[in-house]
């Protein structure tokens, strides 16, 4: 079975998949350090994900997941942290807002704890633990047709993948891939300062503008925001709209002002009108479908693509149901 993919789906897909007993392997067009996943602020939300009845399902399981996680914050990255999402009330979320431990209506909004993920910690903590899963079945990664590792190889037909089983986890990239024109980029800029002595997380975002305000306190400084750009696919920061997200965050914060900048990111967001988790057939390859349903015709391709702004809030509900749709291991 092959996870085409290598961002936190496809990484967390291969660890739910290789822990069920399937003999796994991840193709990654890029390392996960140079993902989108890794640019990604981090806060458990859901945020420019559809469909929300699912979506709250996926977040939820996930939240679990990350609770037991923060346990052990500088292996896995995660961490519980308070905050407030200003200017959300409870009544305008779906009913997965109830059965989220301590959300709590404040003056100015919503006040929660809820994880906080430092991203590159995160993806090397699951590129280990995929390899420990495979090893503990099948060996030492690399024996085993390659169970248990993740190559840099580019695809550019899932068709002519070599396995019974693939995975689709190319999030933007499954736009050409597919093809799917319905997957869009959503821009986000961040800019990295040295953390003043802030501890708390803060939102403020307008769905209807391309421009928002919030900040995460990260090991690694602090990390502010941000943007929402509709269909923009440059990668280069814009000096103006640094600026212009340093300056709305040092409305909320004013020490954030005279922080020294570390890095600037950009990231593209792979949105979807509804994230797709679908199962379809793919053309035999003459081979025995290795990994394949048992009685299956033809060999497996699953679709887990189109989590917009909430990969990280619903990777590990996602990544379930996406082995049950390859079914159970041989």
């Amino acid at each position: 079975m092959i996870v085409v993919g290598g961002g936190v789906a496809g990484l967390t897909t291969a660890v739910v998949l290789a822990e069920s007993g399937h003999r796994v392997r991840v193709w990654a067009r890029e390392p996960a350090e140079r993902t989108t996943s890794a640019v990604a602020g981090g806060l458990w939300w859901p945020y420019r994900i559809e469909p929300e009845p699912l979506v709250g399902a996926w977040a939820l399981e996930s939240l679990r997941v990350y609770e037991e996680l923060a346990a052990r914050p500088e292996e896995t990255g995660v961490r519980l942290v308070e905050g407030v999402h200003r200017g959300t009330r409870l009544d305008e979320l779906g009913e997965w807002a109830a059965r989220v431990p301590g959300l709590r209506a404040v003056a100015d909004g919503l006040a929660a704890r809820l994880p906080l993920i430092d991203m590159p910690v995160h993806l090397a903590w699951l590129r280990e633990r995929f390899a420990r899963a495979s090893a503990a079945r099948w060996g030492s990664p690399g024996a085993m047709s390659g169970a248990g590792t993740v190559e840099e190889r580019e695809v550019t037909d899932l068709a002519a993948v070599p396995a019974g089983v693939v995975v689709n986890c190319t999030g933007l990239g499954a736009r050409a891939l597919v093809p799917d024109p319905a997957v869009r980029p959503v821009r986000g800029q961040l800019v990295v300062v040295e953390n003043p002595g802030i501890t708390t997380w803060f939102t403020s975002v307008d769905h209807f503008s391309d421009a928002s305000t919030y900040f995460f306190p990260q090991p690694y400084g602090l990390v502010l925001g941000g943007t929402a750009e509709e269909d923009a696919w440059s990668l280069e920061p814009d000096p103006a709209i640094a600026a212009a997200i340093v300056s709305r965050c040092a409305a909320v914060r004013p020490e954030i002002a005279g922080a020294r900048v570390l890095a600037h990111r950009v990231g593209l967001r792979p949105a979807r009108d509804a994230v797709r988790l679908e199962r379809q057939l793919l053309p035999d390859m003459g081979v025995p479908p290795a990994g394949a349903r048992s009685g299956a015709r033809g060999r497996v391709l699953v679709h887990n693509y189109g989590h917009g702004g909430a990969g990280v809030t619903v990777a590990w509900g996602c990544a379930r149901e996406a082995a049950g749709l390859v079914g159970p291991a041989a």
